[in-house]
């Protein structure tokens, strides 16, 4: 059974960082795509980020771009984001996600298919 667990969230001050992490179990994690959404009260669930099976392509909503960074570690089946700047707009529920298929991009919110079960990042001004 796959597991995916996050970790890393919490209250902060606008302007601040956060690393957000992601735990996978129950599968080949280096032939998978992963990827970020979150989701605020009322609104559907975003794409934030996503980083290919490989590594070497990585995604970012125009939102979040050049302030979040996306990475991967294989041998501890674990993807992170690293959230710089952060503003009281990207305060939500985080939630980590990988592909249905391996050997994916991780572009596409559609790909997806194991979720967890979200860490909230909440930024006051």
């Amino acid at each position: 059974q796959v597991q995916l667990v996050e970790s890393g969230g919490g209250l902060v001050e606008a302007g601040s960082s956060l690393r957000l992490s992601c735990a996978a179990s129950g599968l080949t994690f280096s032939r998978y795509a992963m990827g970020w959404f979150r989701q605020a009260p009322g609104e559907e669930r975003r794409f934030v980020a996503g980083i290919s099976w490989r590594g070497t392509n990585a995604y970012y909503a125009d939102s979040v771009k050049g302030r979040f960074t996306i990475s991967r570690d294989n041998a501890k089946s674990t993807v992170y984001l690293q959230m710089n700047s952060l503003e009281p707009g990207d305060s939500a529920q985080y939630f980590c996600a990988a592909e249905i298929r391996q050997f994916g991009l991780g572009n596409r919110k559609l790909d997806f298919g194991t979720w967890g079960q979200g860490t909230q990042v909440t930024v006051s001004s």
